[in-house]
């Protein structure tokens, strides 16, 4: 099993920035992919950012030049810098963390809201 906390959200103005934080424990070995994901409310789940063991990245296009994932392994910690806010970035922000063969885990979520 893999643990995932994320911290880091809250009430923004548009313009501004926030930085998420998920820090994974448990078994962790082998992750192969870590991520985030949002879901406003009525609207589906969908990917921000991900991150791979080798340090490769994917961006939606919504957040790209926006957005940044990056990861501490000696912390276990994957990050999301999320700068030049815009009011359609209010969501829950979800952590994920994918091992092949044996599943998915997800974080309990963050709620980011920002405001115009």
């Amino acid at each position: 099993q893999v643990h995932l906390v994320e911290s880091g959200g809250g009430l923004v103005q548009a313009g501004g920035s926030l930085r998420l934080s998920c820090a994974a424990s448990g078994s962790i070995f082998s992750i192969n992919v870590m991520g985030w994901y949002r879901q406003a409310p009525g609207k589906q789940r969908e990917l921000v950012a991900q991150i791979t063991s080798g340090g490769s990245t994917n961006y939606a296009d919504s957040v790209k030049g926006r957005f940044t994932i990056s990861r501490d392994n000696a912390k276990n910690t994957v990050y999301l810098q999320m700068n030049s806010l815009k009011p359609e970035d209010t969501a829950v922000y979800y952590c994920n963390a994918l091992k092949v063969s044996v599943g998915v885990f997800w974080g309990q979520g963050t709620q980011v809201t920002v405001s115009s």
